[in-house]
Formats: structure tokens, sequence, C-alpha cells
């Protein structure tokens, strides 16, 4: 994914609820810390834009960034300047100090692993060294029970909204993970299974024919004289015809039938539980069907198919062999003049082998 535009303006997106409630629930673990020091104005006006302004404007920043991601990640970067710089304005009060602290490096670590988690902690020491520089070095650990109630809501909602927004990224991985594992098995232009998921399926159907779990049949389907329809109208018309028969097949078919593109104008079926005497009346109505059908960018064409069938025979030693056998079937079909189907049975033994059309 692209850092630089959609995916950088992702990270944000999910970077901006945990810090919009961190902060603004860090808001009261910092000023409990802080009240007993008495600190100036602009202290505290620092702290209110820090809590409840800076989560809004690090978004904005990000978002009208011509790199939000870059950007995304110098605001984290900021963050942790703000914690160590809060860190050290606190005197080093345990439980805030750790509060704050495991947060900005919980973020660093969940946006860029151990690397950036180490450019937060030099960012943190700059900020405790900046605050050094304006209040003075003091370190006062004492932890009170106003300020260990003033902590709580912190150590409690800020894991729990992390975690929701890691519930969130892990769904939609999940999600981009079965997208892509259905575009590796599926052809782009028919949407059908790819050549090499669909022999997948084949071995498969062949082993449970093979341990006698069912019988079933193999098709192949030829479009008749494609290429003259490319040369004659186009690619674009070619491709029509494509979609129009791949969508034909699948209205004809069960749900369990498994339909595939073979390769170029071939298409493959594999029809489980399905005697040839039956899967040929369905390819019959394909053939009746498709022969009706008009590409709308060329009205006037008329498309035919050759298709040749075979079932399953305890004869045929591999899957292999089984669509050896249909190929057979396919290549009596053309040579008895196409637009028909042929099945296995009505072939003599031979290796014929399907004619490119």
């Amino acid at each position: 994914m692209d850092r630089n535009t959609g995916s950088g303006l992702s990270f944000a997106k999910r970077i901006y609820l945990p810090r919009s409630i961190g902060l603004g629930i860090g808001f009261f673990c910092v000023a409990a810390a802080l009240w007993p020091q008495r600190p100036d104005t602009w202290v505290w006006a620092l702290l209110v834009f820090n809590g409840f302004l800076w989560p809004h404007l690090a978004f904005q920043l990000a978002r009208l960034s011509a790199t939000p991601f870059k950007a995304e990640r110098r605001n984290l970067l900021v963050d942790s300047v703000f914690g160590g710089f809060w860190a050290a304005a606190m005197q080093f009060n345990v439980l805030p100090t750790v509060t704050i602290l495991a947060m900005m490096a919980m973020n660093n670590i969940a946006a860029g692993g151990a690397r950036f988690f180490a450019k937060g902690c030099l960012a943190m020491l700059a900020g405790m060294a900046l605050a050094a520089a304006v209040f003075g070095p003091g370190f006062a650990p004492e932890t009170n029970m106003l300020q260990l109630y003033a902590c709580l809501p912190m150590l409690i909602l800020y894991p729990l909204a992390l975690g929701w927004v890691s519930y969130r990224l892990s769904i939609q991985l999940a999600e981009h993970k079965q997208a892509l594992r259905a575009a590796s098995r599926t052809d782009s232009l028919t949407r059908l299974f790819n050549h090499g998921y669909w022999k997948d399926l084949l071995q498969l159907e062949f082993t449970k024919c093979r341990g006698g779990q069912q019988r079933g049949t193999v098709a192949l389907i030829d479009l008749d004289h494609f290429k003259d329809i490319n040369d004659r109208h186009g690619h674009l018309v070619g491709d029509s015809v494509l979609r129009l028969l791949s969508e034909r097949l699948v209205l004809s078919l069960r749900q369990e039938d498994m339909a595939g593109r073979y390769g170029g104008d071939e298409f493959c079926v594999i029809l489980p539980n399905t005697p040839p005497v039956l899967a040929g009346e369905v390819m019959e109505r394909l053939r009746r069907e498709l022969g009706e059908v008009r590409s709308p960018l060329a009205p006037e064409l008329r498309v035919t198919l050759s298709i040749g069938m075979a079932g399953y025979s305890p004869f045929h030693l591999d899957a292999t062999q089984w669509l050896q056998a249909a190929d057979q079937a396919l290549y009596q079909a053309k040579q008895r003049g196409r637009d028909q189907v042929v099945t296995a049975c009505d072939t003599p033994p031979g290796n014929g082998e399907a004619a490119n059309a």
C-alpha cells in the first residue's frame, strides 16, 4: 500500500481516536501532578493545548500533507517530545510519569516497531532536556492518592481505545487477505476460477471420485472461431463475448459446480455428482442459450460453442487423463462441424487434442 496517499491517511485516521482520548484524559493525569507546584499560566495553557487542541491539529496536518504517513510519524514524535516535557515538568512523579511515557512508547511501537520506538525515546529525552532547561532539574517521585486516581482513567480507557483500533485493523487486514486470496484464484476478465486453481479443484474432485465417494463430469467449452471474432470486431468485442459466456455459465450451473477459464477462449466446468447424461443436458442448454445472446458492441455477431465432456472412469489413472478425455471429446466436436456437445463415450480411443480456433 502507498504510504504517501491513501494508506497514509488511513494511518492518521487510526491514530486520531486513541490520541484524542489519550491526551484528553492525560491532561488530568499531568494536571494532578503539576498542581502542587503552582506552575505559571503559560504552562497550563500549553497543557490545555496539548490535551485538547493538538490531537485535532495533528490530524489536520497529516490530512492536508502531501505525505500523510510521514506527517503522522512526525506527529508521533511531537507527542513523545510533549510526553518527555511533562515527565520532567512533573519532576518525574512516578505514577503519572510512568503512565504517560508508557502510553507514548506503546504508540511508537505500534506505529513503527523497534526502530521508531528508539526514535520516540530520543524525542522523550529531548522533551525532558527542554523542561529541565525551562524549569530547572527536579526530582519528586512521590505520588499521592489524588494523583493515583487521576491516572486511573488513563490506565483504563486508553488501552481500551488502542485495543479497539487494533481490533478494527485486524478485521480490515483479514478482509484484505481474503480479497487477495480470491484475486489469486480468479480470472480478472471473467471472474471465474483461473486455470491453476481450477486444476487444483479437478484434482480434489478426482480424488473423491477415485475413493468411490461420488461420480462427476468434466466439460471443456470452446468459443467457435474466436480468433475471427477478434480479427473482425476487435478485442473489446472479444472480451465482451467472454464475459457474456462466463455470466451465462454461472447462471446455468448449480452452486456446487465449479467453472473456470482454462485459457484464451476455452472454459472448463466440473459438475460433481452428475453423470454425463445430465451434464450433457446442462451443456446443451448453455449452447442454445448463448447462441441467442448478442453483444451490445456487435449485435449482428452470433456466438456458437463446441463442448466436450467426460464422466469419471476408474480407467483414468489421474486427473490429467480425465481432462484429456474431455479434450478428446472437444476435438471431436470441432471435427464434426462445431456448435455441438460431444461426450467422451461417443469418441473412439485416441490422443486427440482440441484445436485452437
